[in-house]
């Protein structure tokens, strides 16, 4: 499968904007060429998502995303009988939708699904590169462009929601994190759409919000969160409620800390 040929902007009309911290395009146009699937680690709103987006439209694939959670079975990745007026017929699923039609199904914090979904992916994430589907008889074997993918955040971790081994060592891995500050500034101003000073301020507070994730914080600020506070002070409202709704509320519901993180506010924005 020869390598597509890619636009040299980081972003165009059609697609989405990502702003690239390494080799992580490249890698993951490897993985697809020679059809290994890929894990992506890292922490929540550092662009996950945003960049398998990206990666689907660059290389012309459909994509199915799926975010899991602790209800997510097997049959709802790979389809079930439904009953209607016309009798009963057969659905796929997302996943069966993506092998048939050649294209990325992601899912979105993988360990959180139910553990049964390991026996679909298994034989997917394998040398196989097939999917069986029990309730229809079928076997399906994924075409050249099919490509799995799936993310986790490894700070949510524990022992019962873990990724066991036997499924970690069928994937390609990529760990994400944060952006590097000037990358992070880029992608606060395109993304809420403000001029670099402001972008640059937000990211300035984002990283020393940052340091106090030892301070009862389960979560630091996000680039997600970042973007969000520089749209709204961009559109007229107030640094300080912007930070105080877009940032100190959505970190944490103890009132003193969030008083803390608006005295660091107060700092960047007094």
């Amino acid at each position: 499968m020869n390598a597509p040929e890619f636009p040299t902007a980081a972003g165009t009309p059609d697609i989405p904007f990502y702003q690239p911290q390494g080799n992580e395009e490249r890698l993951f146009t490897q993985a697809w060429q020679h059809g290994m699937p890929v894990l992506i680690k890292g922490p929540t709103g550092c662009g996950k998502t945003r960049f398998v987006q990206h990666m689907a439209h660059r290389l012309g694939l459909p994509l199915y995303t799926v975010a899991c959670h602790d209800d997510l079975s097997a049959a709802d990745l790979v389809g079930r009988h439904l009953i209607g007026a016309q009798g009963t017929w057969w659905q796929d699923g997302p996943l069966t939708r993506a092998v048939r039609e050649g294209g990325i199904c992601y899912l979105d914090e993988v360990v959180e699904a139910r553990q049964d979904t390991a026996v679909v992916l298994h034989p997917l994430a394998d040398d196989r590169r097939e999917l069986f589907i029990e309730r229809t008889g079928e076997a399906l074997k994924a075409p050249p462009g099919f490509m799995l993918v799936v993310s986790y955040n490894p700070g949510y971790q524990n022992l019962l929601k873990g990724m066991k081994p036997s499924t970690r060592q069928r994937f390609v891995a990529m760990c994400f994190d944060y952006p590097a500050a000037a990358e992070e500034e880029r992608i606060v101003a395109n993304e809420a759409g403000v001029a670099p000073e402001l972008a640059a301020q937000v990211v300035k507070l984002g990283q020393a919000l940052r340091r106090l994730e030892q301070h009862d914080l389960e979560e630091v600020a996000s680039t997600r969160l970042l973007i969000f506070t520089a749209r709204m002070i961009g559109s007229g409202m107030s640094p300080r409620e912007a930070c105080l709704s877009c940032l100190a509320e959505p970190l944490s519901d103890d009132p003193q800390t969030v008083a803390a993180l608006m005295d660091v506010v107060d700092v960047h924005f007094g």
